[in-house]
């Protein structure tokens, strides 16, 4: 008989996940049962295993998964930690908005971490996501006296770190913890972008929690991956919600509707432009998708 035993998934690999329980880190295979249920295995989840007496491993059953992301592909998250840089690459605000709405809609805890303070003002940066009301970070990866207070905001906490490439996300992640063994980039100056240098997401043991980093990306249609509806796109915008009230119409969509509390408040400040650009971007691309083509 095989034995049964509890754990988290640590990286998958090529149809190998490899699950780490009281005794030992087990390098499995996925039951059929799984896929005939839809269901994918993703590092941070929480599995039943079987082991043979060979040392043989089985994914039998995953429990109590509270969220999920298909990019970064991972489970159980409590936060979502955005890496942006002020420079070099410079941050796709647009990009960063999108990440935060998919963090938001799956009920995960976005964090925007600026990185390479050292280099350039991140004042613009900082207000855009401050307005937002976002949790937000200042840091620099080669002065690890700054991360800090991020450091004891990710303590106990599962977190995934994504970004842009070449933002700098393992750097930061090495200067957390040095102990982490990830594979740190050169900005690519011909591209004026990194190179693509984590392949997986993986989850390495934090303060009582997990650190996780995951692969980069540079152009990426996050509406292919993580499709969010018109109709839940504006509850993706947390610093809408006070002046939605003040919408003339009921069901107002905050794109062209006359007496749009939402609009209002971006002309008055209390809403950053970008972030408004951002939801406009991101609602042309939605709006006229049929219902049957709707995820």
């Amino acid at each position: 008989m095989p034995d049964m035993k509890q754990g988290i998934i640590l990286q998958c690999v090529g149809g190998f996940y490899y699950v780490e329980t009281a005794d030992a880190v087990y390098t499995c295979r996925a039951r059929g049962t799984l896929r005939r249920q839809g269901i994918t295995p993703l590092a941070g989840d929480r599995a039943e295993i079987s082991v043979q007496l060979s040392g043989e491993g089985m994914v039998e059953t995953i429990i109590d998964r509270r969220n999920s992301l298909i990019r970064p592909p991972v489970a159980n998250l409590d936060f979502l930690v955005l890496v942006a840089s002020i420079c070099q690459p410079n941050t796709n605000t647009l990009v960063l908005d999108k990440m935060i709405a998919i963090a938001e809609k799956k009920g995960i805890t976005p964090i925007v971490v600026i990185n390479k303070a050292d280099l350039a003002d991140t004042a613009a940066l900082e207000e855009i996501y401050c307005k937002a009301d976002i949790e937000l970070y200042v840091v620099s990866a080669l002065h690890p006296e700054t991360l800090e207070p991020l450091k004891r905001r990710l303590a106990g906490h599962t977190s995934a770190f994504s970004g842009n490439s070449g933002v700098g996300k393992s750097s930061i992640l090495k200067a957390i913890d040095p102990s982490l063994v990830l594979e740190t980039g050169e900005i690519s100056q011909k591209l004026g972008r990194g190179r693509h240098t984590t392949r997986t997401a993986t989850l390495y043991h934090f303060a009582d929690g997990y650190l996780v980093d995951t692969p980069g990306f540079s152009s990426l249609d996050l509406e292919q991956v993580e499709p969010i509806n018109k109709e839940e796109l504006a509850n993706c915008f947390r610093e809408f919600e006070p002046f939605v009230s003040e919408c003339r119409f009921i069901g107002c969509a905050h794109y062209r509707e006359p007496g749009c509390g939402v609009r209002r408040a971006v002309e008055d400040g209390a809403i950053a432009p970008s972030r408004y650009e951002s939801y406009v971007a991101m609602y042309e691309a939605v709006k006229d998708k049929k219902e049957w083509e709707k995820p």
